[in-house]
């Protein structure tokens, strides 16, 4: 298997397209694709990164006191092809124009392009929004770090970003053999947070991805980082799956609907036959563990 570094390589090669770039066909259903071998160099799968609460460990907030990262893993043809336009068409509808980003601490808080004109405009706005995730086929992988009782744990002095990405990374690789395609390179796209959280950031993940994980092997990944003002549909679906992650194990008992429709997407120990269930320590990780679940 290539490692990391042998797929950095910038330059562009003669070799087949994974994709053709003009097609009146409709592409194949995204889970039944994705068991596809990959063409050239490139995974048929790509991922977007975001992540709920903060990572610092001396000032907790009690009313939240978790760190969520949060992968959604997409089949680029069913990205490219049925997500970006219906994401696209959701914003011009709402806004005549599409150079809005969707941030959910935003739309939560109804701050700048999300000042709703009644309660009835903001449930209509959240009930197409969350049609659009119940719809869009990816996979959901996902961390939370509970950093109260991580602390009185030996890795308290960790960063909880570092954890999470290496619960995360670790389970997208056996996501990523379980379709054939952990020989090839697959990217992870993050939000740029700061130099130096970028530039930490990418150590650890190149740590990760050169052996430091709970497989002892190299992982093919290669991490992009993209401007916060980056129009990206994938980046923005992202921020909007990790907070209610982050509320349903904060408070399980609760009703949630974003993520009634979220659980149906974690990757489960069964399969497509156990949509929904058994992705607990399979896709969804919550480290420390309670005390009633054991670890995979």
């Amino acid at each position: 298997m290539k490692t990391p570094a042998e797929h950095d390589t910038p330059c562009l090669r003669d070799e087949p397209e994974q994709f053709a770039l003009f097609s009146d066909c409709d592409s194949a259903p995204a889970v039944a694709a994705g068991n596809a071998l990959p063409v050239g160099r490139f995974s048929n799968f790509i991922v977007y990164v975001d992540e709920s609460g903060d990572h610092g460990m001396q000032n907790v907030d009690a009313s939240y006191p978790l760190f969520v990262l949060a992968f959604c893993v997409f089949y680029k043809g069913h990205y490219c092809e049925k997500v970006v336009p219906a994401l696209e068409k959701f914003k011009f509808n709402h806004f005549g124009h599409d150079h809005v980003v969707l941030h959910e601490h935003e739309i939560r808080k109804e701050t700048g392009s999300f000042k709703f004109q009644n309660r009835q405009a903001k449930n209509e706005f959240l009930g197409q929004l969350t049609s659009i995730i119940e719809v869009g086929n990816f996979i959901l992988i996902s961390s939370v770090i509970d950093k109260l009782r991580l602390r009185g744990k030996e890795e308290q002095a960790s960063n909880p970003y570092h954890l999470a990405l290496g619960f995360c990374l670790e389970t997208l690789f056996e996501f990523l053999q379980e379709k054939n395609q952990d020989d090839t390179l697959t990217h992870v796209v993050v939000e740029c947070r700061g130099p130096k959280e970028d530039k930490d950031l990418e150590l650890e993940f190149r740590r990760i991805c050169d052996g430091a994980n709970r497989m002892g092997r190299s992982l093919p990944f290669e991490i992009v980082f993209a401007d916060k003002k980056t129009n990206s549909p994938g980046l923005q679906l992202a921020d909007l799956v990790a907070r209610p992650i982050g509320l349903h194990v904060l408070r399980p008992t609760q009703s949630n609907r974003a993520f009634d429709v979220l659980k149906k997407k974690f990757f489960c120990c069964g399969g497509r036959g156990k949509v929904g269930e058994g992705f607990e320590n399979w896709g969804l990780k919550i480290y420390p563990a309670p005390e009633s679940e054991r670890p995979r």
